[in-house]
């Protein structure tokens, strides 16, 4: 039988979109070099442990959305469903930790939870994201999000807002889960069942529950922020200024405490209408969760499918980056024959030149080449090989220049600039 239905919650990239992906990407490479964060890359999928560990087994990602499965060796690995905890371990096993700090990696992924299917949210989706360890100064909190801002602001989204909390660190928690509990104790047994498991071990993540009923029950719950630590209030508060002195407005979002248990101290989004279009924050505790010594970090991760979804809403055209410089139409045997070679040396050039493989006659490669967007055409027949010479076409002015078949490159890159 024929398989003609990719699975539910994925989706095929095809040609004609993929130049917008493609210029997502440029202009994020672009943004992290010039902040000075470099590539990095890592497998698809880990041991599970690893996400067990470090994303948290009370989160909604462990207990209900990973692609977890046994290998053949069986060993239990589980497809990435976020960047950072793998991106911590590369960390760790490649030693970055004895090179000078701070750290600064991005990164380009895609990622994999079992979840439904809704707008801008896929099982299998992609994240743009950096990560940096080693800076415990709140100018690396406001580093990130400015990049964050700057990309996004490069590519067309300028409806965001920053929405800024700080959850504290383990200390402050501890005394605030309290809180939480006695908070949530009269209301236990209207609690959904994964939120009555998660009670005693992580009140926290009810605040971060899906669940309506669960939302509604959380109301009136005590804010953290009111309840964190001295050295963590000052954090925030240098933090807030940074923020300030860079001319970036924000909002203090109490509701905010990100679904993944690593988070501590400063939490962050960067919304778009109904969309959020980024997160992340920091992950003090995650490198000693791992095995190394305690290192300071912070990352965020945007979605791009959801940022593609919101640059379409707001009317934002993504440039073509992928016109073709030249079509050339061969007329007649000869030409079938001598075209060949000529494209080739023109591509060994530089020059994007496109010809016939179907046999059509000089009008449909003439429609085929405006389908294909080409600047300029070119017909080569007996004469224009016996004088070797041709007439280019400009496909938007309908001026044509006359040369040598040695001058083609020449023309085709000085009209590109």
């Amino acid at each position: 039988m024929l398989i003609t239905k990719a699975p539910k919650g994925t989706e095929d990239l095809l040609p004609q979109d993929s130049y917008k992906w493609q210029y997502l990407e440029k202009n994020f490479r672009e943004v992290c070099r010039n902040f000075g964060y470099k590539e990095i890359r890592v497998p698809t999928f880990e041991h599970t442990e690893l996400f067990e560990r470090g994303v948290g087994d009370t989160t909604d990602v462990v207990q209900k959305q990973m692609y977890t499965f046994l290998d053949k060796g069986g060993r239990s690995v589980t497809l990435r469903p976020e960047g950072t905890a793998s991106i911590a371990r590369s960390f760790l096993q490649n030693g970055l930790f004895s090179q000078p700090m701070p750290i600064k990696t991005f990164y380009d992924v895609a990622c994999f939870r079992y979840e439904n299917k809704q707008k801008g949210r896929l099982r299998e989706f992609h994240q743009l994201g950096v990560e940096t360890f080693g800076s415990k100064g709140p100018s690396i909190d406001a580093e990130v999000i400015a990049l964050a801002l700057t990309f996004l602001k490069r590519v067309g989204l300028d409806d965001l807002t920053v929405h800024i909390n700080s959850i504290g660190c383990p200390e402050c928690r501890k005394k605030y889960n309290e809180l939480l509990r006695a908070f949530f104790r009269p209301k236990f047994n209207q609690l959904c069942p994964t939120c009555q498991s998660r009670f005693e071990r992580n009140p926290l993540r009810i605040l971060d529950c899906k669940s309506e009923i669960c939302q509604e029950l959380g109301k009136g719950a005590p804010v953290l922020l009111d309840h964190i630590c001295g050295e963590c209030r000052d954090h925030f508060e240098k933090f807030k200024t940074m923020l300030d002195s860079m001319g970036i407005t924000y909002k203090i979002d109490n509701g905010i405490v990100r679904g993944l248990d690593y988070y501590t101290k400063t939490v962050f989004e960067i919304i778009s209408g109904p969309f959020t279009i980024c997160g992340g924050g920091r992950y003090d505790g995650l490198i000693e969760e791992f095995g190394g010594d305690p290192t300071p970090a912070i990352g965020f991760a945007l979605g791009i499918e959801r940022l593609l979804i919101r640059l379409a809403e707001n009317g934002v055209e993504i440039p073509k980056s992928d016109i073709l410089d030249l079509y050339m139409a061969p007329l007649g045997e000869n030409a079938v024959d001598f075209v060949p070679k000529l494209v080739y040396d023109l591509r060994q050039n530089g020059v994007s030149v496109e010809t016939d493989h179907m046999a059509r006659g000089l009008k449909a490669q003439m429609k085929y080449a405006d389908k294909l967007g080409c600047r300029f055409t070119a017909v080569v027949g007996d004469n224009e090989i016996e004088n070797n010479i041709v007439k280019i076409k400009n496909m938007e002015t309908g001026e044509q220049t006359e040369m040598s078949f040695d001058q083609i490159t020449a023309f085709l890159k000085g009209a590109q600039n």
